[in-house]
């Protein structure tokens, strides 16, 4: 049966940050949410392109060209193999498509490395 996903719905189920929850599928991708604060860690996602589309707050994106800012509603795919890290001053909800088994912390590794919680 095919359903809608409500996100704010989703989103108020957690409150943990940089651990990403899958709310869809689409064919081998992943659609998923996470609540950012804070730094995360220099990292490249070396067979895939990753996109991210800030839902509220704002996003900022550091890569070897020069820093990225989201706001809400603001989108940007960082393709595969840039090193990029992205941080948020206050708490950021964003939306991930990205191919699923990636891991968010790609070649790095770490304690800030998740496994994606399925929410559907």
């Amino acid at each position: 049966m095919v359903e809608k996903v409500n996100l704010d719905e989703k989103l108020a189920q957690f409150s943990d940050h940089w651990s990403p929850k899958i709310v869809g599928r689409l064919n081998d991708y992943e659609l998923k949410i996470v609540k950012v604060q804070g730094d995360f860690v220099w990292h490249q996602h070396d067979d895939t392109d990753e996109v991210f589309l800030v839902l509220d707050g704002e996003l900022t994106i550091d890569t070897p060209e020069g820093e990225i800012v989201l706001g809400p509603w603001e989108s940007v795919t960082i393709p595969q193999g840039m090193r990029h890290k992205p941080h948020a001053e206050q708490e950021t909800s964003i939306l991930l498509i990205e191919p699923a088994g990636v891991v968010n912390t790609g070649d790095v590794g770490g304690e800030l490395t998740a496994m994606p919680e399925s929410l559907i």
